[in-house]
Formats: structure tokens, sequence, C-alpha cells
């Protein structure tokens, strides 16, 4: 694997399972210094051994949760006395919630998933990017979803409008900060073997689906500082098919 993420420090969201444990080891075996985030801690810590025993470094774990919000505001502070700035940042953390009609969702709930998929993006943007404009070439990838969903789909509705809503929250922030070395991208992982799309579909053959380490040469071109990734979202699909085809 390409170390283009040597000496760089890298800040993953929902790194304890599924598409944010394997950018967490994508980038660490590309060379940098993850900081890996999520609620469980004993699956941080087994990521932790599987960097260690792939790169002979720990990464840094931050067992919390992203809508403590309190708590990622301190975060920041911390990192910011630790490494002085962080070169990428990758969030993959989101819920779906429960599948159902817009009007049958409960009102809990329906806060619930705004909080994490908007609200938590709109605070992770507000902590870190002190920390990206210290780096000399600041990548940014946050997971989305397809159009098919974020344009309207029946029983998406609450996921579909969060996601929307951060793409453009995304791309606002992203024209703010042109003038820096900082860019962003949004990344469209499609159907993947996950437990969030085991949920979603308990009826699918998950072997059907590309396993979410296949993300990862995609995840580190996005991340390449001596790349500019495009801020047009990124399909995952599309790459795939179009490096198998090249590969026949």
């Amino acid at each position: 694997m390409s170390m283009t993420q040597q000496g760089r420090i890298a800040l993953v969201t929902g790194a304890s399972r599924g598409i944010g444990r394997a950018c967490a080891l994508a980038l660490a075996k590309a060379g940098a210094q993850v900081i890996a985030c999520a609620r469980s801690k004993a699956s941080l810590e087994e990521l932790d051994d599987e960097i260690f025993a792939a790169t002979g470094q720990h990464a840094t774990l931050v067992p919390f949760d992203l809508t403590d919000f309190d708590a990622l505001d301190r975060l920041s502070g911390v990192l910011f006395e630790r490494f002085g700035r962080i070169d990428t940042l990758v969030h993959a953390a989101a819920i779906s919630g429960t599948l159902m009609p817009v009007t049958h969702q409960e009102p809990k709930d329906f806060d619930k998933i705004v909080t994490m998929n908007l609200t938590a993006s709109w605070r992770m943007l507000r902590a870190c990017e002190v920390l990206l404009r210290q780096s000399a070439a600041g990548r940014v990838v946050f997971f989305t979803t397809g159009d098919s969903v974020t344009k309207g789909r029946a029983f998406w509705g609450p996921y579909g409008a969060t996601k929307a809503a951060m793409e453009t929250l995304v791309r606002a922030w992203a024209d703010e900060v042109e003038i820096t070395p900082i860019r962003a991208a949004l990344l469209s992982p499609g159907a993947m073997r996950t437990k969030m799309r085991a949920a979603a579909y308990p009826g699918e053959d998950p072997m059907t689906l590309p396993h979410p380490d296949e993300i990862a040469p995609l995840l580190l071109e996005l991340c390449d500082p001596a790349r500019i990734p495009p801020l047009d979202t990124v399909s995952f699909t599309a790459w795939r098919t179009q490096t198998l085809a090249a590969a026949t």
C-alpha cells in the first residue's frame, strides 16, 4: 500500500465498525497517526490491536458519543495541544433510523437522526476547522448516500433529508475555505456489507455486497495530499465498476 499518509494526523469517526473501521485501518497502513472515534471502547481497542499488528504503531482512541457536543469541543482543544493540527478528517458516523413512512416517525426518533446525521456533521466542521487550517494540505471526506435516497425515497425520509442537508452544508463550507489548502469530498459507498445495511435489508445476502475494506483505495485517493479531490459526490459503485473494467 502506498504511504501517502506518512506523517499525517487523521481523525476518523464511526471507527469501531464497518466503513469507518475500514477507513481508519487503511489510513494507518498508509502511514497516518489515526485518531479513532466511536462510542464503543471495546471495539476501538480491537481496532487498535489490528492497527498495531499491521503497522507497529498504536492509534489514539477516543470513545465518546458524537452528539455530546461539549465533549467534541473539548476534544478539539486536546488535539490542538497534543498534535497542533489534523491533516485528514473522515466522518463516517451516521444512523439510518427505522425505515417507515415520514408521518409515522416518532418526534424523538426524528430528532435523533437529525442530531446525529446533520447537527453532528456541522459540529465536526466547527470543531475541526481550526485544526485543519494548520495542515499544509487538509483533506476532508464526509460519507453520504446515493441520489435515489437524497432526492426522496419511500421510508428513507429522515435519513435522506439529513444526508441531503449535510451535503449542502459541506459544499458551502468547502466553498468558504477554498482559499486555504483544505479540500473536501463527499463519498457515497453504495450498498455495502455493513450492519446498517443488514438492518435495513434483513433478507439480503450480505455476501453479494462488497466488503467495507474494498473502499480503502478510493478513500486514500481522496485523502492524498498530492491530489485535489472532486467536490461532486464520488460514487464508490461507479469507481469500482471502472476499476474492475480497467483490470480486465
